[in-house]
């Protein structure tokens, strides 16, 4: 075991060192606007719960994290995005040990700054835990010039991956210019609250839902744009724990060919699940508590937000054209459309093929169709699930998704032992030690 973690920090090391000397002769500015291609087009390729960092003590942890390596290779290898977002659980938390917990990050970004592209990340409930946090996570982010995430929303119960970034016409020399398109990105929360324990020596859960503030904060923000620029400007989201309305979407039924993608995560589990109305966290009482309302509002009345694209559930690929009000809501759908990536990483639960969702924005169509182009990019190397999310998606019809499987063909999981000092139990969102 001890040889197979000091193999992998060697050639990791190796990778990173390339990665560095690529970053410092690269003349590209990370810190400068986004922008669009000469030829009118911005790809996004989206990453989804990767799950670093899964029982390092075990022999399959450290190799899953090599295979997960392997197929951030492959999509880039394939893709040439212009933004690569991390969409939350970059690591497995509970897994981590304080001194080690960020040190993750150095791994997952590797292939991003091998090729000099930029990222922005999201966190997921995963990234949320007694011994890392999205605070510690942004941290380690930011040691890359690579680098786009940030936090824009201080406070306690605000989350940390609250934040936009605008993309600009590549004709653009000025930060007045108008964005031709607006990237949001939210913190889904949840997990458990960094380096703290209750009365009785437990760890303190927290909300998984994005808070209120937060919703505050980015309609007042959206309004302040519209303002500023005197126009609708078109967006997107990206937020880790999907809202209730995918929930309602799902309970609608997901058509194979008009809603193509795999849907085998039934029910799927979305923010403020297991919460009651009243704020406790008591999921033997309560199965969702309500609190993402505020957020599904912000998102179906913003003018010009075309998509949200989440993760968490891993077995939940499709996308679904939320129109009208959904049994059992109150919030309107007024045509979003919400969607769920790949699972991306060899950690976590299941053995969908990995891959990751690519999201590709062309100024002409955004312009006059108010639509984006995505697909999924496997591991394999084949694509899935190509559709054009327009005004007529959700009634035009397109070949069924392929649900194939794959496992980590290095791994060897005969031995499955808990974190050293702590009891191991298993959840249907992957392990957790207690």
């Amino acid at each position: 075991m001890k040889f197979v973690l000091l193999a992998v920090a060697f050639f990791a090391t190796l990778s990173l060192q390339r990665s560095v000397r690529y970053a410092r002769n690269e003349s590209t500015d990370f810190t400068a606007p986004l922008q669009f291609r000469k030829d009118g087009t911005f790809q996004i390729s989206i990453l989804e719960d990767l799950h670093f960092g899964e029982n390092a003590w075990d022999t399959w942890g450290p190799q899953q994290d090599i295979n997960s390596v392997k197929v951030i290779n492959k999509v880039l290898d394939a893709e040439h995005p212009e933004l690569v977002v991390l969409n939350g659980d970059l690591i497995t938390g509970e897994n981590t040990f304080l001194e080690n917990s960020t040190k993750y990050v150095d791994q997952i970004v590797g292939p991003l700054v091998e090729r000099g592209l930029s990222w922005a990340s999201t966190y997921g409930n995963h990234d949320h835990s007694f011994n890392v946090t999205g605070a510690t996570i942004l941290a380690r982010e930011r040691r890359w010039p690579n680098a786009r995430t940030r936090q824009m929303v201080t406070g306690d119960d605000a989350g940390i991956s609250n934040y936009y970034l605008p993309v600009h016409d590549p004709a653009c020399t000025s930060s007045d210019c108008a964005p031709e398109l607006i990237l949001w990105f939210f913190d889904s929360r949840g997990g458990w609250r960094y380096q703290q324990k209750d009365a009785n020596g437990n760890k303190v859960g927290q909300p998984d839902w994005v808070d209120v503030g937060v919703v505050n904060w980015f309609t007042q923000t959206n309004a302040e744009l519209t303002n500023k620029h005197q126009k609708t400007i078109p967006s997107l989201a990206f937020v880790h724990i999907p809202t209730n309305a995918s929930l309602a979407l799902q309970e609608a039924g997901v058509d194979g060919h008009k809603q193509p993608g795999i849907d085998d995560d039934a029910p799927l589990a979305q923010q403020a699940q297991g919460w009651c109305p009243d704020g406790r966290d008591d999921g033997d009482a309560c199965s969702y508590g309500g609190q993402d309302v505020p957020f599904m509002q912000a998102l179906t009345t913003t003018p010009g937000l075309l998509a949200v694209f989440s993760g968490h559930d891993h077995g939940d690929t499709w996308c679904y054209k939320w129109d009208g009000v959904l049994p059992g809501m109150t919030v309107a759908g007024r045509g979003l459309n919400v969607c769920f990536g790949q699972h991306t990483g060899y950690g976590g639960y299941g053995s969908w093929e990995r891959g990751a969702r690519q999201v590709l924005v062309t100024r002409d169509k955004l312009r006059e169709e108010k639509a984006v182009d995505t697909w999924i990019r496997l591991e394999s190397g084949n694509v899935v699930g190509r559709v054009s999310l327009n005004a007529t998606y959700g009634q035009d019809k397109y070949p069924a998704t392929p649900n194939t499987k794959t496992s980590c063909p290095t791994c060897n999981y005969t031995s499955v032992t808990p974190m050293p000092g702590t009891k191991r139990r298993r959840s249907r969102h992957g392990p957790v030690d207690t």
